[in-house]
């Protein structure tokens, strides 16, 4: 009879590793690649964080939670927009969420942090992590990106887009 306790270290093992994997092929793929201390030049520590360490902002603490005017949210690493404003919605959670990306804008992994699957989505030019993707969103998709506010960076309309990072 297996023990509980080897029962649980074969599966955090296992889940670990397919994470692991599953990160190292999408990191092979994106158009912009940087060291971390190319990144770290460029982006602030806590958005390193987030983006690059898939870590997460405390709930409520992003600005961008207020955000109301017209406009485009681009990923704070590389600059490619990722959501319009018109897409931004009120879910409650303390972090800026989206019913629908911009087409395009998102690649997806699956995440087994929490040791349930959840669906992790990032930009795909740099491969930076925004957030989880939560099928209790609005309608019409029924779908909540809930993302780190430090992840991204507003562009009011009217505004010129930043240039993309290479």
């Amino acid at each position: 009879m297996i023990k509980k306790r080897t029962l649980l270290k074969s599966m955090a093992a296992w889940l670990g590793a397919a994470a692991l994997a599953d990160r190292a092929s999408a990191a092979t793929a994106f158009a912009v690649t940087k060291s971390e201390a190319e990144w770290r030049k460029l982006i602030s520590a806590s958005a390193y964080d987030v983006l690059f360490e898939h870590g997460t902002e405390r709930a409520g603490s992003s600005a961008l939670n207020a955000e109301k005017r017209p406009g485009t949210f681009v990923c704070a690493a590389c600059n490619q927009p990722l959501f319009d404003a018109a897409h931004k919605y009120e879910s409650g959670t303390g972090w800026p969420s989206f019913w629908q990306p911009l087409a395009g804008a998102l690649g997806t992994s699956t995440d087994f942090k929490m040791i349930y699957p959840r669906t992790e989505y990032h930009c795909v030019r740099c491969g930076g992590h925004q957030g989880h993707v939560f099928n209790d969103g609005p309608q019409p998709t029924g779908k909540r990106y809930c993302n780190n506010g430090v992840a991204l960076a507003f562009v009011p309309q009217g505004t010129t887009l930043p240039a993309l990072r290479t």
